[in-house]
C-alpha cells in the first residue's frame, strides 16, 4: 500500500515524536510540582469538589473514577515516566500495536488531568497538546512509514493554529490592523520574559514590520503548508522561525514550543529512509477509520474560524479531539499587578509592616529582571496577570489563596519565589493592592537599576485574617 504511506517523512516523524514526548514531560513535571496547592484534596480548587456536580460525560477522566492526591501524583508521575520512555525511543523497540499503546497512555493521563483541572487548565495549549498527543498515537514507529493521511491531519492543526490566531487579530482590536499592537503587547504580556524589556524598546517602526510579518505568516503562509515540497517545507520552516522569535519575546508555556513541534513533520530532511514493512492490513483500517472521523469533527473549527463570532481557545468536545485556538486577539495597553502584602500586626494599619510575597514569574519588585520559565508553565502566576484584568477572574480560587497564605500552607508557598514570613510565624492579615506597571526606559534603567516602574491605583482586597479556627473552604 505506497500510497498509504510517505517514507520521505521518516526522520520529521522521529524528530517529531521526540520533541513532542519532551513537552509531554514538562506538562507532566508541571502538573506533578503544583497540583497540591491547585487542584488537590485542600487545594485552591479541590478536585473531589468539581467532580461531585460535573458529570463524567461532561468532562471524562480517571479522578471521576477516584480521587486522592497520593493517586493522583501516581499518575502524573507515571506520564513522566512514560514521556521519558518515549523521548528515549522505546516505541520504536516495540511492535507496532505495543507502540501505539505506549502512545495512548500520556493521551489518556494528560486527558484526565485536564478535564479536572478547571481554571488552572483552561488554557488553548493544553487542549492543543491533547489534540496533537492523540494524532501522534497513529503516527506508527519504525515498522512501517508515516501515514499520510496523519502527516496531513498533523499540517491540518498547525493551519488552524496560525489561521485561527492571525483571524481573531485582524478582527479583533484595531491595533492589529494599525500595525501598532507591538507598540504595547511586550510591556502588556501575561509574563515577561528577560529580552521582553529590550523587545519592548525596538524602534517603532520595527514594531510595525514585525506585526506585518506576523499576519503574512498567519494569514498567508498556512495555505502553502498544503503545497508541493520543497514549498511546503520553507512554509514550515519560516513558521518555526517565527515562534523562535516569540519564544525570546516572551513567557508563553509550551504554545509556541508545540506549534514548532507541528511544523517538524512538514519538513523533508535529507536523509535516507530505513527499509521498512509494508502497513498491515489493521493498522491501515484503523488509521483511515480515525481520520474520518476527525476530519467529520473538524467542520465545528471551520465554522467557528469563517464566524465573524469567531472564538479563541475552546474544545468542541470532551476529548480535546478538534479545537479552535487563538491568541490576543486583543491587547492591553496598560499593565496592572496585583501585589499581595502580609503583616504579623494584629491591627492592620496603614503604616504596619506590609512584607509583599514575591511570585516566581510574574512582575513584583521592579527590580527584579524577568526569568525565562517556558515551556514550564507557572499557572498560578498567569491567573494573577487576568486577576489584576478584572477581579471577576479570581473570584473562584484568590480567598483560598489567601485563607492558605494566612496558615502559611506548605504546598501554596511552593509556587512563590519567597514568602516574607518563617514557616512557624504565618501572618496576622493579608491585603492585595493594584499597581500600574510599565517599563522603564533606558535612563531610568541606568540611573535605577530598575526594569519596572510601578503607581499604586487602588486596594484590589482589604487586611484580611482568619477567624475563629483556621478552616479551608
Amino acid at each position: 500500500m505506497e500510497w498509504f504511506t510517505a517514507s520521505d517523512y521518516w526522520l520529521g516523524r522521529l524528530v517529531f515524536q521526540r520533541a513532542l514526548a519532551g513537552l509531554y514531560l514538562v506538562a507532566f513535571l508541571t502538573a506533578a510540582l503544583q497540583f497540591r496547592a491547585l487542584i488537590g484534596e485542600r487545594g485552591m480548587l479541590p478536585v473531589p469538589r468539581f467532580v461531585e456536580r460535573v458529570p463524567f460525560r461532561s468532562s471524562p477522566s480517571l479522578f471521576q473514577l477516584h480521587y486522592s492526591d497520593r493517586f493522583f501524583a501516581g499518575c502524573v508521575w507515571a506520564g513522566c515516566a512514560v514521556s521519558a520512555a518515549l523521548l528515549a525511543g522505546l516505541d520504536s523497540l516495540l511492535p507496532l500495536w505495543s507502540g501505539m499503546l505506549l502512545w495512548l497512555v500520556p493521551w489518556v493521563l494528560y486527558l484526565s488531568v485536564v478535564n479536572v483541572g478547571q481554571t488552572w487548565y483552561s488554557f488553548g495549549w493544553e487542549s492543543l497538546l491533547l489534540e496533537v498527543g492523540f494524532l501522534a498515537v497513529f503516527l506508527g514507529n519504525d515498522e512501517v512509514a508515516p501515514p499520510v493521511v496523519v502527516l496531513f491531519l498533523l499540517r491540518w492543526v498547525l493551519f488552524r493554529v496560525e489561521f485561527g490566531a492571525g483571524l481573531i487579530k485582524m478582527r479583533g482590536d484595531a491595533c492589529w490592523r494599525k500595525l501598532t499592537c507591538l507598540d504595547h503587547h511586550h510591556e502588556t504580556q501575561p509574563m515577561p520574559g528577560p529580552l521582553s524589556w529590550f523587545f519592548h524598546h525596538l524602534p517603532k517602526p520595527l514594531h510595525r514590520v514585525e506585526v506585518a510579518a506576523n499576519h503574512v505568516t498567519q494569514l498567508v503562509v498556512p495555505f502553502l503548508l498544503f503545497a508541493p515540497q520543497p514549498v511546503a517545507s520553507a512554509a514550515a520552516a519560516l513558521m518555526i522561525v517565527t515562534q523562535l522569535w516569540l519564544v525570546l519575546s516572551g513567557n508563553f508555556a509550551w504554545l509556541n514550543w508545540i506549534t514548532i513541534v507541528l511544523a517538524l513533520p512538514v519538513i523533508t530532511f535529507p536523509a535516507d529512509p530505513p527499509a521498512v514493512s509494508g502497513a498491515p492490513l489493521w493498522y491501515v483500517v484503523v488509521v483511515l477509520a480515525v481520520s474520518a472521523a476527525l476530519l467529520g469533527l473538524s467542520h465545528r473549527p471551520v465554522r467557528n474560524m469563517v464566524s465573524r463570532r469567531q472564538v479563541m481557545n475552546r474544545s468542541f468536545d470532551p476529548l480535546h479531539l478538534v479545537n479552535t485556538y487563538g491568541a490576543f486577539g486583543s491587547v492591553s495597553r496598560i499593565r496592572y499587578e496585583v501585589v499581595v502584602e502580609g503583616t504579623a500586626d494584629e491591627v492592620p494599619r496603614q503604616d504596619s509592616d506590609w512584607r509583599e510575597y514575591e511570585f516566581k514569574g510574574k512582575p513584583g519588585d521592579p527590580r527584579r529582571w524577568p526569568r525565562q520559565f517556558a515551556p514550564y508553565h507557572l499557572r498560578l502566576d498567569w491567573l494573577m496577570w487576568f486577576a489584576a484584568l478584572s477581579p471577576a477572574y479570581a473570584g473562584p480560587w484568590f480567598g483560598a489563596l489567601v485563607e492558605r497564605l494566612l496558615e502559611n500552607d506548605r504546598d501554596t508557598l511552593k509556587l512563590l519565589r519567597r514568602s516574607p514570613f518563617p514557616a512557624h510565624a504565618p501572618p496576622r492579615h493579608i491585603r492585595a493592592r493594584l499597581f500600574r506597571y510599565r517599563y522603564t526606559t533606558w535612563r531610568e534603567l541606568r540611573e535605577t537599576g530598575a526594569c519596572w516602574e510601578r503607581t499604586y491605583v487602588r486596594e484590589f482586597l482589604p487586611p484580611t485574617r482568619l477567624t475563629g479556627a483556621a478552616h479551608r473552604p
